[in-house]
């Protein structure tokens, strides 16, 4: 019980200082107390921040197509380590690696590849006689960029999970389709990928949740540059606090967040009953 308390206070407090913020204006100062506003915080937000919608929209384009590239190729790695073969562990050993690594360390040596002038990638283009290009200093090539950089890291996570779950699938019903003549597409088609399906949505949940809370490597590479092009709700919420020191309207942006992400988890809940996955 004193474990249960701990945590729960550890949960509750900061959510409920935060939501007492959310209706205060305060800019961290020791002298000036919190001023009450009510409201006022949630309906400048919802209604006349158009950068908060626009960092809303970059937030869950980050996260849907960096979820969706490593949904494909998860599965992809997944089904070509599945079953014994010579090195193996060694194999399973080496995907783990860009989890494994700092996020910032990642960022750090990203942002080297990128660099325009003497960067990894701009020396391949050059060497296959191709324009070099801007990466993380352009506006429309800079979040694709950073969606790379996801996808390296946290692509092995979704190939481990939907691995894991390959390897429960029962083997009968692929007996009984090859006796009936079925091939290696048909088998995929109607018998892994249905039988898969409640590890992918759990996958997709789990991977979901951690892709729209991505700040460190966004912050590393780019701090939301350039212009607000990469800016999304957590580095939004970062700039309004610790340099704009608007932290009651950083408070209500992270409780709006905080509901956003509550809603896209219940959705899956309810996917997942819905479908009886357990």
């Amino acid at each position: 019980m004193p474990a249960v308390i701990f945590v729960l206070l550890m949960i509750i407090f900061p959510v409920a200082y935060t939501l007492y913020l959310s209706l205060h204006e305060w800019s961290g100062s020791a002298i000036r107390p919190p001023q009450w506003v009510g409201l006022d915080n949630y309906v400048e937000l919802l209604t006349r921040d158009q950068r908060f919608w626009d960092s809303v929209v970059r937030t869950f384009q980050f996260t849907i197509a960096a979820v969706a590239i490593e949904l494909v190729l998860g599965l992809g790695v997944a089904l070509l380590i599945n079953g014994r073969f010579l090195g193996q562990g060694i194999v399973r050993t080496l995907i783990l690696l860009p989890m494994v690594a700092t996020p910032v360390a990642i960022a750090m040596a990203w942002l080297l590849m990128f660099e325009p002038t003497v960067g990894l990638f701009n020396g391949i283009l050059r060497s296959l006689n191709l324009p070099p290009q801007l990466w993380l200093g352009s506006k429309d090539q800079a979040l694709p960029s950073l969606i790379l950089v996801d996808v390296w890291q946290w692509m092995p996570m979704m190939a481990l999970i939907l691995l894991a779950g390959l390897s429960t699938l029962p083997e009968e019903p692929y007996e009984a389709a090859r006796v009936d003549g079925a091939n290696g597409w048909q088998r995929f088609i109607y018998l892994t990928l249905p039988l898969l399906v409640p590890t992918m949505v759990t996958a997709v949940l789990l991977r979901s949740i951690d892709a729209l809370k991505t700040f460190d490597i966004i912050y590393t590479m780019t701090r939301g540059g350039p212009g607000f092009a990469t800016e999304t709700i957590n580095i939004y919420a970062y700039v309004e606090s610790f340099e704009y020191f608007r932290l009651g309207s950083a408070s209500s942006l992270l409780v709006v967040f905080f509901a956003i992400v509550l809603g896209i988890s219940l959705i899956f809940v309810q996917i997942r009953r819905r479908w009886g996955i357990h």
